[in-house]
């Protein structure tokens, strides 16, 4: 039976601490695993380093590219051991899902400096449908000296419920118009969701016909 290992390995491949090793010589354990030293170990590494000793690759290599795995794998295997990794949480995928309906606006300017191409409003909407609900904000308008040229942008806080769901979120208006052509980005202000909104995600896209307001509204809920 082999006792120890090779005196050839020991001296010029493997040094074995006789005290507490070096911070850089010790080997990270997953949580839940067990450290186990002495003779035991060693014979148990020494052993499995002879049985793989084929081939011509030199054991200080094998040892020093393989240390972590093979010191759990052996302990493990001399003794017995049942090593659990823990897998990592998974977050649940999100669902999307369309939302459309109508809502009433209302615009209350707000004090701006005088002479200034800057505008403020009040925001004061009531949502239907699928969005039930109040939503206040606040908007910042800049104007220019070309007709038809001006962009925007506001804040709102809805408050109602969403397919059912109760909560609050938060929408941000980007709009640019170049001339006539116009171009708009409504999205839900990430992770300001709360209650059973909490986690929502989406986009909205606003139509005006005939003098109303529409939504189409496209989210998504873990």
């Amino acid at each position: 039976m082999l006792t120890h290992p090779p005196r050839a390995w020991e001296a010029s491949h493997l040094t074995v601490p006789k005290t507490d090793p070096e911070p850089s010589a010790r080997v990270p354990v997953p949580r839940g695993a067990a450290i186990f030293a002495g003779g035991g170990l060693l014979l148990a590494i020494t052993a499995l380093l002879i049985a793989n000793g084929g081939g011509g690759e030199s054991p200080s290599v094998r040892l020093s590219v393989q240390v972590p795995d093979l010191l759990l794998w052996a302990a493990a295997t001399a003794f017995g051991i049942s090593i659990e990794r823990p897998e990592p949480a998974r977050k649940e995928a999100a669902v999307p899902h369309a939302a459309t309906g109508a809502f009433d606006v209302k615009m209350t300017p707000l004090k701006a400096e005088d002479g200034s191409t800057l505008a403020r409003f009040a925001l004061d909407k009531q949502y239907h449908g699928a969005l039930d609900g109040k939503s206040l904000g606040e908007m910042l308008t800049a104007g220019t000296a070309v007709k038809n040229s001006a962009g925007y942008v506001a804040f709102e806080t809805f408050t109602g419920t969403l397919d059912g769901r109760t909560g609050t979120f938060v929408l941000q208006h980007s709009a640019t118009m170049t001339r006539g052509d116009g171009k708009l980005s409504i999205t839900v202000v990430p992770d300001s969701g709360t209650g059973a909104l909490e986690g929502l995600s989406g986009t909205m896209t606003i139509r005006i016909e005939n003098g109303a307001h529409f939504y189409d509204f496209a989210y998504a809920l873990p």
